[in-house]
């Protein structure tokens, strides 16, 4: 029943991966002092594009980093 299974599961993990960061970064948005949540608000807030732009871009590292990581261990783990 499990091997069976995996294909089905992996599916779900790349798509929760991205998920999980959109949490973290609204939880940061709401109620923190520190991250890039709060980094994206503040240079929001005072007009810091850089800043906005550069939390946004290793936002985007981070969750593609994560997402090829799956990958990786989708294609270890189904072994097409």
């Amino acid at each position: 029943m499990l091997p069976s299974s995996v294909p089905a599961f992996i599916g779900m993990l790349k798509i929760c991966v991205g998920m999980a960061w959109i949490g973290s970064i609204m939880g940061e948005y709401i109620s923190s002092r520190a991250g890039l949540g709060y980094l994206i608000v503040y240079g929001g807030q005072v007009f810091r594009l850089d800043l906005v732009m550069a939390s946004t871009v290793i936002l985007c590292v981070l969750a593609a980093g994560m997402y090829a990581l799956v990958a990786l261990a989708e294609k270890a783990l189904t072994k097409k």
